[in-house]
């Protein structure tokens, strides 16, 4: 079957319109703090809907049919080109002049890696940190799922990009209908975004410091407003233990959410998942709050603000705010924990390859191909001892299909084989050891902090040029989980059948 290019071309118009709709949204905010870069931003944003109508009018007369392949080159060129348009509003305005540190920052953004080049955040324009945000509120819950809740307007159906963008080994639904469910998915993400700007300003934030946060929180991206990231808020628990809540809840199924206000309470807590979700948070919260006690001085960062409240609380909550943020990928920090003794620095590493659960905004390998892939080892205990008998793998007491298991398999292998790779090609880069490794499980799992010169109070601006490009595939085929982009590279891929 030959592919229907222009169903491709029309649908990057859309994105493309979608993405210059929020950057004159951007140019707005600008106008209204007066930074003086608002012409830049709206020039920036009129220029991608130009690109994006011209490319909707030339592919009016489409066949509205989407296969699996074509859905697989919408998701993956949609993010690049949403990337490359992007880094418009930064190099427009001058905050990052090169265009390879641009698509980076804006790679960085929309895979909600959290990644930064920039030296100096305070002295960027309002309207450029404002789009910074965007593009990882944008990224978060996805810019395909935003895109197919109005696609029925287009007559197009959207199940195909939903299954190759949505995180995690399947996609849940919470309707029939996929684009009834991405409306709830997206009403439910701005729910709790509003809802969190709401308590952190309430809690002592400016608004635009509450809302830029809350978007970078609920899509586990990490991006700050402020160069200390949220240790500049050291001497505020409360507004770190909100943002705690909300990377909870970002870093949890989106669909038990659903489940909790429809009052099904009881699937929240039977599902397995989420179970061992909340359990490595604690286990690894008590592990890091006994040594930080202990060991570490906590405040051993580019703190601001001196410690209140005393030495166990101080200890309880950077641990428990270090540990979500690695877990959930959202790379927000109250310290750096580089400094916090040399198991933490190996621990906190370890946590990189973890993930948050499957139907959440966070990346990584997820909890719950950690969970199948646990059950599946100690099961070949079992198949070893009674080889004739037959041994499902069960999640949340029904049996998976065994090509499930293979596909988690598979995913692992590779990502670990992306990694290895990535931390290669890092160090051709000239990188260190440390340094490579830590960028590798970084930008792989859309973490956003590494580890020694890439650390938790230092930046990726030391990053060559090359490795700004390496680093953001790396933080593409992350973000979408592999085989979405890597099937492009094979052969049978682009065969007609």
């Amino acid at each position: 079957m030959k592919l229907n290019y222009k169903i491709i071309f029309h649908f990057l118009g859309l994105l493309l319109l979608f993405n210059g709709g929020f950057m004159l949204l951007s140019a707005l905010v600008s106008l209204l703090y007066k930074d003086g870069v608002t012409f830049q931003i709206f020039l920036a944003g009129i220029a991608t809907v130009i690109v994006g109508v011209v490319g909707m009018l030339f592919t009016r007369k489409h066949k509205k049919e989407m296969n699996k392949r074509e859905g697989y080159i919408v998701v993956t060129f949609g993010w690049i080109i949403m990337s490359l348009t992007g880094s418009l509003p930064y190099v427009f305005t001058e905050s990052i002049p090169s265009f390879t540190s641009a698509f980076f920052e804006t790679m960085s953004g929309y895979t909600t890696t959290g990644a930064s080049i920039l030296n100096d955040i305070e002295a960027v324009p309002k309207g450029v940190l404002f789009w910074r945000s965007m593009t990882h509120w944008i990224g978060g819950m996805g810019i395909i799922v935003l895109a197919i809740a109005i696609l029925p307007l287009l007559g197009i159906g959207g199940m195909q990009l939903f299954a190759a963008e949505a995180p995690g080994p399947s996609a849940d639904k919470l309707h029939p209908r996929i684009t009834d469910t991405a409306k709830r998915l997206w009403l439910i993400y701005f729910g709790y975004t509003a809802a969190e700007t709401l308590l952190l300003k309430v809690a002592g934030m400016s608004f635009f410091d509450a809302i830029n946060h809350s978007m970078c929180t609920l899509s586990t991206g990490g991006f700050s407003t402020k160069n200390a990231s949220v240790a500049y808020w050291n001497g505020q628990p409360i507004i770190q233990y909100i943002i705690i809540v909300f990377m909870f809840l970002a870093g949890a199924n989106f669909v038990l959410s659903y489940f909790a206000f429809k009052g099904k309470v009881q699937k929240v807590i039977q599902d397995e998942e989420f179970k061992l979700y909340f359990k490595f948070i604690v286990v690894f919260t008590l592990i890091a709050a006994v040594i930080i006690y202990f060991k570490a001085d906590a405040s051993a960062s580019s703190i601001v603000h001196p410690m209140v409240w005393g030495k166990a609380e101080s200890s309880f909550r950077h641990a428990l705010f270090q540990v979500l943020s690695v877990i959930t990928t959202t790379g927000f920090i109250t310290a750096d924990y580089t400094l916090w003794t040399p198991f933490l620095v190996v621990f906190f590493f370890g946590l990189m390859f973890l993930g948050g659960s499957a139907g959440s905004t966070s990346g990584g390998v997820k909890v719950v191909r950690h969970l199948i892939l646990i059950k599946n080892s100690f099961l070949e205990f079992k198949r070893t001892l009674h080889p004739n008998a037959i041994v499902p793998v069960r999640y949340n007491k029904k049996a998976i299909n065994r090509f499930i298991v293979f596909n988690v398999l598979a995913f692992f292998i590779l990502y670990m084989l992306s990694f290895i790779i990535g931390a290669l090609v890092f160090s051709m880069f000239g990188i260190e050891f440390k340094g490579a490794v830590g960028l590798a499980a970084s930008t792989l799992g859309n973490v956003g902090p590494a580890l020694g010169d890439f650390g938790p109070v230092n930046n990726y601006s030391a990053l060559p040029p090359l490795a700004q490009w390496w680093a953001s595939f790396l933080m593409l085929i992350g973000r979408l989980e592999l085989f979405t982009v890597l099937i492009l590279f094979t052969p049978f891929f682009w065969r007609n059948r």
